[in-house]
């Protein structure tokens, strides 16, 4: 039978080790971004079109067609790259073509970036082209924000809700 001094010792052991993991889930001090800076977070899933534009079928076509597979249009599955650009203060701080996810190329592209940036009032443009054009942008949102030291926003992209949305 364990004796009263076996207790003690083991309450003070487990004492010790929760004053050591409360102490080192404080310290030391650590923080991703560079003290008195701001971040800006890009982050975006997105389908671009696609390479072959999807055609619809006739009747005929429809009818020759297995019941389960039948379906009005046919389409390739491969997607183009998108082209995404993010400028800050008139400067170009990102720009890249974003290949296709899947085994196929089928998938939507996807990019998340993390940029560190001084604090102060800072005019915002990002752009993104997901047709086959190849000049001009079919996204583009411009705002002008004033970011604090430590201060987060994120920029996130919605087709369905007109592009780019800035928070």
């Amino acid at each position: 039978m364990p004796s009263l001094a076996q207790y003690a010792g083991q309450a003070a052991l487990f004492a010790v080790a929760a004053a050591a993991t409360g102490y080192l889930s404080a310290h030391p001090m650590w923080s991703e971004l560079p003290p008195g800076m701001a971040e800006i977070k890009l982050s975006l899933v997105h389908g671009a079109s696609r390479v072959v534009d999807c055609r619809k079928l006739t009747y005929e076509e429809i009818s020759k067609l297995a019941p389960a597979d039948r379906r009005p249009n046919t389409c390739k599955r491969q997607r183009i790259a998108m082209r995404v650009e993010l400028r800050l203060d008139g400067r170009r701080i990102y720009a890249e073509d974003l290949e296709p996810g899947g085994l196929s190329h089928d998938g939507p592209a996807s990019a998340y970036r993390k940029f560190a940036v001084m604090p102060g009032a800072h005019h915002i443009e990002v752009l993104m082209r997901d047709t086959k054009r190849t000049s001009g942008y079919d996204y583009r949102t411009v705002r002008d924000v004033s970011l604090a030291p430590g201060q987060n926003l994120a920029i996130d992209f919605k087709a369905d809700a007109g592009g780019f949305i800035l928070r």
